[in-house]
Formats: C-alpha cells, sequence, structure tokens
C-alpha cells in the first residue's frame, strides 16, 4: 500500500525501557513503568487518580463495576460511537439508551439529552469523537441537576481540552486509549482516569483482582485479601515500558499531527467552499488534538467511490462505526427512535491518512486524488 491509514510511530526508545523492565526483575503489572506513567499523566493534566489498563475497553468496565449500574438502570450514551462504550455497561445489566449526533458534528447532541433522562436514568456517557470535545458545561449541568454521573469516554482525546481543562479530567469518571491507531500508543492499551474522591480507594482493589493488594505494598494494611468485585485489569510492564516512551514524546507527536491536519484542511477548504463535502467542525470551547482527519460526503455512494478511488492510487482511506442503535445485537432492544446524524455520519464520514510518519508531501498527495475524484 503506497500511503496506509495509519502506521504505527516508534520514538526510538521503547526498546530500551523494555529492557530495562526486563532487567529489574518485575515485568507483570503494577511496577516502576506503570507508576511513572500514571504520575506522568495526573502531573500532565491534573487528574486525581490514574490507573492503567490493558485498554480502554477494560477501563470502560471498571467504570462500570464502580458505578454500581446494574438490571433496571439506564445509560444513555451517543449511538456514534465503538462498542465498547455501551458493552461495558450491558454487561452490568444496564439498559442502554442511544442519543443523536450534532447536525454538524458526530459528538453527543447535548441538547436533546435530558428529553431522554427518567427516574431509571444513572449515567451519562459523552465520547469525545476525534479527540473534540463535547458541551461538558451542558453534560456536567445536567448530572447535577438530575443526579447523574458523568463518564467521560476521552478513548481517542488525549492532549485535547474543553475551555482549557483536559479531557478525561471533567467527568466523575474519565478514560484513555493507547490502541496503536491513536495518538499515543502502546499497541494495546488504556487508562482510568478518575476525577471523584468516592471512586479512587475502589478503582485501585477493582484494578487487582478485587483484593487491597496495592495497599499492603504500600505497607497500609499487613495482609490482602478478596475485599470486593474486581478482575485483572492492570497491563504489563513490558506495555507500560513502550507507553511511557510515547508519552515523553507527546508535544513533538502532537505538533505534527496538528502541522498535518492543518495541510489537509488548507487543502480542501475548495471543495468544503464549493459544497463538494464537509470538513471537520471544531465544536465550541473544544481544542483539536489531531487525532483523526475526516471528510462528510453527501452519499454512502459518493463515500464508497471515493474510497474504491482512493484505493486504485494505493491510498488506503476508511469509515468508521456504525450505529449501534443499527447493531444485529442491539437494534431489537433500542426504542424505535430514528437517529438520523448517527445515521449520516455512519454511511457518509471518511477518514484520510493520520500518522507521525505521513509527510506533508503525502498529505498534499491524498488531497490531491479527493479534489480530483470530484472533479
Amino acid at each position: 500500500m503506497g500511503i496506509p491509514f495509519n502506521q504505527p510511530f516508534l520514538t526510538g526508545r521503547e526498546t530500551e525501557y523494555i529492557r530495562q523492565a526486563v532487567a529489574s526483575g518485575k515485568i507483570s503489572g503494577n511496577g516502576a513503568f506503570t507508576q511513572k506513567c500514571q504520575r506522568w499523566l495526573e502531573g500532565r493534566f491534573g487528574f486525581r487518580k490514574t490507573l492503567l489498563t490493558t485498554s480502554c475497553t477494560d477501563a470502560l468496565e471498571m467504570v462500570a463495576m464502580l458505578s454500581g449500574i446494574g438490571p433496571g438502570d439506564e445509560v444513555i450514551m451517543p449511538s456514534f460511537t465503538f462498542v465498547s462504550t455501551a458493552l461495558a455497561f450491558v454487561r452490568q445489566g444496564a439498559r442502554i439508551v442511544f442519543a443523536d449526533s450534532l447536525p454538524d458534528h458526530p459528538n453527543l447532541d447535548l441538547g436533546r439529552v435530558e428529553e431522554l433522562i427518567t427516574p431509571r436514568t444513572r449515567a451519562l456517557v459523552v465520547v469525545h469523537y476525534a479527540g473534540m470535545a463535547c458541551d461538558m458545561d451542558r453534560a456536567m449541568e445536567l448530572a447535577q441537576r438530575h443526579g447523574l454521573l458523568v463518564v467521560e469516554d476521552a478513548a481517542q482525546a488525549i492532549d485535547a481540552t474543553y475551555k482549557g481543562r483536559p479531557l478525561g479530567g471533567i467527568g466523575h469518571l474519565g478514560c484513555f486509549s493507547f490502541h496503536e491507531t491513536k495518538n499515543i500508543i502502546s499497541g494495546e492499551g488504556g487508562a482510568l482516569l478518575i476525577n471523584d474522591e468516592r471512586f479512587v480507594r475502589r478503582s485501585e482493589i477493582i484494578w487487582e483482582k478485587g483484593t487491597n493488594r496495592a495497599e499492603f505494598f504500600r505497607g497500609e494494611v499487613n495482609k490482602y485479601g478478596w475485599v470486593d468485585t474486581g478482575s485483572s485489569f492492570l497491563p504489563s510492564e513490558i506495555i507500560a515500558a513502550f507507553l511511557f516512551a510515547q508519552l515523553e514524546h507527546l508535544d513533538a507527536i502532537q505538533a505534527r499531527r496538528k502541522s498535518l491536519w492543518n495541510t489537509y484542511a488548507a487543502e480542501l477548504a475548495g471543495l468544503a467552499a464549493e459544497g463538494r463535502l464537509l470538513l471537520p467542525v471544531i465544536p465550541p470551547g473544544a481544542s483539536n488534538n489531531a487525532h483523526m482527519f475526516y471528510v462528510v460526503c453527501r452519499s454512502l455512494d459518493e463515500r464508497t467511490a471515493l474510497i474504491a478511488h482512493l484505493k486504485r492510487r494505493d491510498i488506503l482511506s476508511v469509515f468508521h462505526y456504525l450505529p449501534l442503535h443499527r447493531s444485529p445485537f442491539y437494534a431489537p432492544l433500542h426504542d424505535g427512535r430514528e437517529l438520523p446524524h448517527a445515521d449520516r455520519f455512519a454511511d457518509c464520514l471518511l477518514r484520510l491518512p493520520m500518522y507521525y510518519d505521513l509527510t506533508t508531501e503525502q498529505a498534499a498527495e491524498v488531497s490531491a486524488e479527493v479534489r480530483r475524484f470530484f472533479a
């Protein structure tokens, strides 16, 4: 493939740190590199507590456990998201209430959420699509008025902000992903971000298989045992060592990705002005962490043809989520409301290649092929 959609970036220190982890004699979880990563994230973004996980999916599973949500409870979230957002709460027996996207952005339309709140609603999950913030003022106001837990699925949103506040650090709980398609990677990996003091101690117990093992190793108890539910959510030191090399390089990674994002925006501005396609809209109060660059075509057929055109030029572009309310698993449980904006983004949104080692010339080449298609 001439220009792939994604290519994992290595800083050059990953293997060095992995060798250090191996040489330390401890490569299971919660060792020196795990703690370095957690302290780095807390220091950089001000999270009350951070716990590394083996994936963002696992971080969401921990959120669902911490929330105390169970059968009969309802959780509101966007339909245009990855299955993990819903799966964590489905496993707890909750009913998912899907909400539509904004007309001009895949993010949750928080102006339409209040009509979905019932006495059974326990949580509101916001997904910061493309690393761009939802209206967190509105989310937190709704939560305070209705007694809801706010969860930030910030899988794509590391180093992004809402009105200057780091995403993942505004709601009661948040989650990052370090999957190889994200800005900062560890192959697979994630983090749980705890911002509410109520959840700090129990989060660590759930993380350590339902035991108070972490307290024991800190000398806070003289023995440890099984005290709660939980699972083995913590990653190995090898994953944490890889991740630490990436975190150290965050500013350089972000600067490069933003440069590429701006190249795409400039190269495709003419098509947008002509009404041929839509470019990403940065919501009010949101920053742009350049997680992805996407265009929105006018129809499913047009997007399919554009994908084929780019593929013939050895350029791989990909669509994104299928809306969860139409999924084979959840469609029979959905209440039947139409979610037209989620459906439109599912049919028309196309992601262009975006990764650190993509050159400015290649981004211009991709853009030129998109222009050639519409010409």
